[in-house]
């Protein structure tokens, strides 16, 4: 065909950086999150993604310590969470705008009402460091539960942008095939997959723990093949000081942390193919150059939004309203001055 015919698609570059937080440290990491985007901007990245609680830290003490021994952790991760809108958020979105990159990372998200609730969130910014998503783990996994709450359907959103639509799950939302299905029946083209830098499952020498390495390459694999989709997957990394700062000098603890299966973060193509060399369980950047349009093609084959599906058959429905703790109803129309909500706007 001649040159210029037809619609032209995003080609770009996306690095994943597999790095891990300054454990518990929402400035110090903010800061390794700029030195370390500033290096993916020397290798052309348009993209850059980090892993999921980037800042400041997966609550990895879930898996190792009984609930009456976590409170110390639990509230220094509360204090050193993110608040959406807040002062922190626009560091974070300052960094997109100076390297001139989209930005991707994970954080612990706190609230300006509860004292004590925290998602799991993934934040994606434009190159201006405008907030374009944030996503919410809709479902906390396993012994996470004991740090996060559940977040909703508002969040369950794919944005369109330069580079194409993208969309994000956090770690075990990718096992789940309605979320996927959700994001792939938006148009899909381009997902962002988070993940951890440890997840123990079983104690030491028994069978049948859980290989996170293993895990996350199935999943990010199984994803980019069904939907047809690029898939950037950014894990973190449990460091010296992180398992440390756990084990609190129990040799046993920390052993089981050091012997954990590692992370490894990846890029796939729309067959389901590393597209990247992979790095797996130490601090490294995956660089790969994505074309949009190189999904067309395999959609030949299947097409699970589209004609290879029957939606006179099956049907899925996403509720999208936010949760909220309080819905104003019958609103009095004068209030005492210390009552007075300058938020609100009425029914």
């Amino acid at each position: 065909m001649p040159a210029g015919s037809g619609d032209v698609y995003p080609k770009f570059r996306a690095v994943a950086v597999q790095a891990a937080p300054v454990f518990l440290d929402r400035d110090a990491t903010i800061k390794k999150m700029d030195d370390l985007t500033m290096k993916a901007k020397e290798k052309g990245a348009d993209i850059v993604v980090f892993g999921e609680a980037f800042v400041s830290a997966f609550p990895i003490w879930n898996m190792v310590y009984a609930p009456v021994d976590q409170h110390e952790f639990f509230r220094k991760l509360f204090e050193n969470s993110v608040e959406i809108p807040g002062p922190h958020l626009k560091m974070i979105g300052e960094v997109a705008r100076r390297h001139n990159v989209f930005l991707s990372v994970g954080i612990n998200e706190k609230g300006p009402i509860s004292m004590g609730a925290m998602w799991n969130t993934n934040l994606l910014f434009d190159r201006k460091g405008r907030l374009l998503s944030k996503h919410q783990k809709l479902v906390p996994t396993w012994a996470e539960k004991l740090t996060w709450a559940r977040g909703d359907g508002s969040t369950l959103r794919v944005v369109q942008t330069e580079l194409g639509r993208i969309g994000s799950l956090n770690c075990g939302e990718n096992t789940n095939p309605l979320a996927r299905f959700a994001m792939m029946a938006q148009g899909e083209q381009v997902h962002i997959a988070t993940y951890p830098p440890a997840w123990p499952f079983k104690r030491m020498g028994l069978a049948g723990n859980y290989n996170l390495t293993e895990a996350i390459r199935i999943r990010s694999a199984a994803h980019s093949f069904e939907g047809k989709v690029f898939n950037i997957v950014s894990s973190c990394i449990l460091d010296g000081d992180a398992i440390d700062q756990v084990s609190k000098g129990n040799p046993d603890i920390k052993e089981f942390l050091e012997r954990a299966p590692p992370p490894i973060s990846l890029i796939l193509g729309p067959t389901g193919e590393m597209i990247a060399e992979p790095v797996i369980g130490k601090e490294g950047m995956v660089v790969a150059d994505i074309d949009v349009a190189q999904c067309i093609e395999q959609k030949q084959a299947h097409d699970v939004v589209g004609y290879y599906n029957r939606f006179d058959v099956f049907r899925f429905e996403v509720n999208f309203a936010p949760n909220a703790p309080l819905l104003w109803k019958n609103v009095p129309e004068k209030w005492p001055e210390d009552l007075i909500q300058p938020d609100y706007e009425g029914e």
